[in-house]
């Protein structure tokens, strides 16, 4: 996919390919639509048609709006879960869903699978050269920083004290107020206002008490904030239409030229800075306002142990914070949103919930809400022994993965494990999605949402080979905040069902994925409040 500018220019031929494509795409879906028509037909097992000129192109161009949902049907008629997309003077796309191809791109041959400039030039106006857009020294040193804050365990404890003090004084009052007024909450939208708060809080010193603000509360908030998520919602939506094969060649025009949606991205993109911009400024003038010494251990503030670097810029500066800011809060409130709805539908995953929260917190099923309320605290010990939630947590990511796919970039010729070619300046993305619903991987049950298999004999946790389940994506990348993600949803899913339950009000249907660079609910997660029930039987007056 990835294509540079001045060789299109110099190259007449491959820029009358360029140019004939969408015209061809064209009249094959129009031949497409007119033979469904005639005859429908059920996918077969052969492999996807291969068509002069543009190989199996029309195909990846016609499912574009639906890349997640088509790359389990991609995945499921190949026999190596892997398909390889060519066209004539392009670069190839390659989709796999094969743990041994992940291993290999993730792991053994990391050197020759990075994110690539293709991927780096398209997000650089967003995500800069942060950790999830930068290759090679400038990806190190900030893996290296970012390592040694996390493996400090004054930050474990202090991120433990915030979630908390998050919880009891903001989302349970919340919770608190919907159930004693009967009205439904996007729960989704709940989620994403605690995450933010959260990661501004232990990463940068800074609350911007946005689930204050949706609790009723005084404006603690800065007006930035809510802005701030609005706009950072837009660009995560806009600016993934420039990966879309036809788009590629073309958004990097529209920008020029000032066209939609690249002028709103450019505008949203402005909130975006102003507000990272604000936090990093914050962060001078407190280092300058302690004669240049870093906050109190106890603190937690992560960017200021990163600012201690004297060579950084502000501007690099507030791409760690665009970066904090995306795996802080997109990814931990995807991961909960779907966790919630899944389990809506399940009494059975509901009542095990509660009954180990009740073990683990004393009190046997008899622990009503009154007395849960008297102490909201969940501590680190406890969350540890919370194996059942550990696993429904997981497993709800394992069929809902907070990031679906991963994309890497081939800087020479390869061939995966599987037998699969791989070209020189190919692009390589592996399904996540797809991965959780095939057969061979998780049994004929793979599209079930099934905490136990997540369990041994003993009722403990058993984790999973991270190629395997790549949801914290594997190798040298792997996810640096995964004990901290579940801190902080475990402490959520204890804390709020040992005092309520969640009734779905969105419907039968599925309510549909809505994929940005994170795997979010189409529409929301409307969820009525009532009181935790389940165990509480045994409190009842006989007779």
């Amino acid at each position: 996919m990835e294509m540079q500018p001045l060789s299109l220019l110099a190259s007449w031929p491959l820029l009358l390919v360029l140019l004939l494509l969408p015209l061809v795409c064209l009249l094959y879906l129009r031949q497409q639509d007119h033979g469904s028509k005639q005859q429908q037909q059920q996918p077969s097992d052969d492999d996807l048609k291969s068509y002069p000129i543009v190989g199996r192109f029309p195909h990846l161009v016609k499912n574009g709006h639906r890349l997640i949902e088509w790359s389990v049907e991609v995945a499921k008629r190949s026999p190596t879960q892997t398909t390889a997309f060519k066209a004539l003077g392009l670069p190839g796309v390659v989709i796999t869903a094969h743990p041994d191809n992940v291993e290999h791109i993730a792991k053994t041959s990391f050197a020759i699978y990075p994110k690539g400039d293709y991927m780096s030039s398209t997000l650089e106006d967003f995500l800069g050269r942060g950790i999830f857009n930068s290759d090679g020294e400038q990806w190190l040193w900030q893996r290296k920083a970012t390592s040694f804050e996390f493996s400090n365990r004054s930050l474990r404890k202090f991120i433990v004290d915030t979630v908390q003090a998050e919880v009891a004084g903001r989302f349970l009052p919340l919770l608190e107020q919907a159930e004693r007024h009967g009205r439904a909450l996007d729960m989704q939208h709940v989620f994403e206002c605690f995450a933010f708060d959260n990661i501004c809080h232990v990463a940068f010193g800074d609350d911007p008490g946005c689930l204050a603000v949706e609790a009723g509360g005084a404006a603690a908030a800065p007006p930035q904030g809510p802005e701030f998520a609005r706009a950072f919602d837009y660009v995560e939506g806009a600016i993934l239409g420039r990966f879309n094969p036809l788009a590629t060649f073309l958004w990097r025009l529209k920008r020029a030229l000032n066209m939609e949606p690249e002028r709103q991205i450019r505008e949203a993109l402005g909130v975006v800075h102003a507000y990272a911009d604000r936090i990093v400024r914050r962060c001078r003038e407190r280092r300058e306002a302690a004669g240049g010494a870093g906050p109190p251990e106890s603190r937690g503030d992560f960017l200021a142990h990163i600012a201690a670097r004297e060579d950084l810029s502000d501007e690099s500066l507030r791409d760690v914070v665009t970066n904090l800011l995306l795996a802080g809060r997109d990814t931990t409130s995807a991961a909960l949103t779907w966790f919630f709805w899944l389990v809506s539908a399940r009494p059975d995953v509901e009542r095990r919930i509660v009954d180990e929260i009740r073990r683990v917190r004393g009190g046997g099923p008899s622990r009503s809400p009154a007395a849960a309320a008297a102490e909201a605290f969940i501590t680190f010990e406890e969350l540890r022994e919370m194996h059942y939630i550990h696993a429904a947590i997981t497993e709800s990511m394992r069929l809902y993965p907070p990031v679906p796919m991963g994309m890497h970039h081939c800087k020479r010729d390869d061939v995966l494990p599987d037998g699969t070619f791989v070209g020189k300046g190919w692009t390589v993305n592996h399904s996540v999605y797809a991965m959780s619903r095939l057969e061979g991987l998780w049994g004929k049950d793979c599209e079930e949402f099934r905490p136990e298999r997540w369990l041994r004999e003993d009722g403990t946790f058993q984790p999973e080979s991270p190629f395997r389940f790549p949801v914290f994506h594997a190798g040298p990348r792997m996810c640096l905040g995964k004990e901290l993600a579940y801190i902080q949803m475990k402490s959520i899913v204890s804390c709020a069902f040992e005092r309520f339950s969640f009734q779905y009000r969105g419907g039968q249907e599925h309510p549909g994925l809505d994929w940005t660079i994170t795997l979010r609910m189409k529409g929301g997660l409307p969820m009525q409040v009532t009181k935790q029930r389940l165990g509480l039987e045994a409190e009842a007056p006989l007779g």
